[in-house]
């Protein structure tokens, strides 16, 4: 049973999303890849995994100076980063393998490092994916008040400095999701405008049990080993790390200049077709950069992974030409940001203008 959602239907199609599907599958056939249980996937999980381990291990049990710990600190919280955004992204969308139950294994992933499989299903796959950037509906692009991400959202005077000030908080993000909001949303099931399913029976355990092995590992052993300052500055310090990048990557994938925030003018229903609303309402960033496409799983691949959430990420590259050429023939608008900085500079703007600029009526 999925959580309750509002209604929101889409206009009829043109065609493109039919076309767009059977294109990208002929390229799939012509460079014979699969969708799912991809060779490059597996190896990437393996050296991500590996890469995490160590880098722990490493912190708790043979750094002993800070400048040890620190580059240790970021190192692991980009490790938890390429967790999140690969392997457990993947599986909640059940683009990593056909098998059912290792995209639920590797879902659980994000229960390992702090968060809730359940609630991000919920959050992510159901919420956004279905109602991106869509004002009340897609949980996204909601900061409850601290900052304003879309023209329709109403200004408050310290909106004004969010272009600095915004930084500071994807930084808090995962510091909040660990020791706030996943046991808030158990306790009231609410979801911005949306209620969500409280985890029960196996889910119920799996949550319970992922918070008490991620408070175990980040906590409880080091402050064995270490003091308590050093266990708080150097969770701290990882943490905002992993809050950084995973704030600032979704953001440049939807909320920078270019980018549709559509209304439902007539209730429940918005004046675009589903597969163009998806790629209006998204923008790719730095398609050229191999390390961006590899940390970030694909995910400056927005467009793509819009229309084909099913399918691994390592095809993006593969697929996102013929994806903009559609586009190009249907006259769906395709944002892309040549660079990361370029994407960043663009948030940046964006964030500036709604904090000057009034709300849209």
């Amino acid at each position: 049973m999925e959580p309750a959602t509002r209604a929101l239907k889409f206009a009829g199609d043109n065609g493109f999303h039919a076309e767009v599907k059977r294109r990208v599958a002929a390229r799939l056939v012509a460079t014979g890849r699969r969708e799912r249980d991809c060779p490059e996937m597996f190896r990437k999980t393996a050296i991500i995994f590996a890469t995490f381990v160590a880098t722990y291990l490493a912190l708790v049990f043979v750094a002993d100076a800070w400048w040890q710990v620190v580059p240790l600190a970021v190192v692991l919280g980009l490790s938890v980063v390429a967790i999140g955004f690969n392997v457990m992204h993947d599986a909640s969308h059940e683009a990593y393998s056909e098998r059912r139950w290792l995209n639920r294994l590797m879902a659980m992933s994000l229960d390992l490092v702090g968060g809730s499989s359940h609630f991000w299903r919920s959050k992510h796959v159901l919420f956004h994916h279905t109602f991106v950037n869509v004002i009340g509906y897609d949980t996204d692009i909601n900061l409850a008040g601290l900052g304003r991400l879309t023209p329709h959202h109403p200004r408050a005077w310290l909106h004004r400095w969010q272009h600095w000030y915004a930084w500071l908080l994807y930084g808090l993000l995962v510091i909040k999701w660990h020791l706030f909001d996943d046991f808030r949303l158990v306790l009231t099931g609410r979801m911005g405008e949306h209620r969500v399913r409280p985890p029960r029976g196996w889910q119920l355990a799996v949550f319970c049990g992922g918070k008490v092995v991620f408070a175990l590992f980040a906590f409880v052993l080091p402050l064995t080993l270490h003091s308590f300052w050093a266990v708080a500055g150097t969770y701290t310090l990882a943490a905002a790390v992993t809050g950084v990048v995973l704030g600032a990557v979704f953001q440049l994938a939807h909320c920078v200049e270019g980018t549709d925030f559509p209304l439902d003018h007539t209730p429940g229903r918005i004046d675009n077709g589903w597969a163009a609303h998806q790629v209006e309402t998204s923008v790719d960033f730095a398609r050229n950069s191999r390390a961006a496409a590899w940390l970030l799983g694909g995910l400056n691949f927005q467009i793509e992974h819009h229309l084909f959430a099913r399918m691994c990420h390592v095809n993006y590259p593969v697929i996102a030409p013929v994806v903009e050429q559609t586009c190009a023939e249907f006259g769906v608008r395709y944002g892309q940001n040549a660079t990361v900085l370029q994407a960043l500079a663009s948030h940046y703007r964006w964030l500036r203008q709604l904090g000057a600029a009034p709300a849209t009526a």
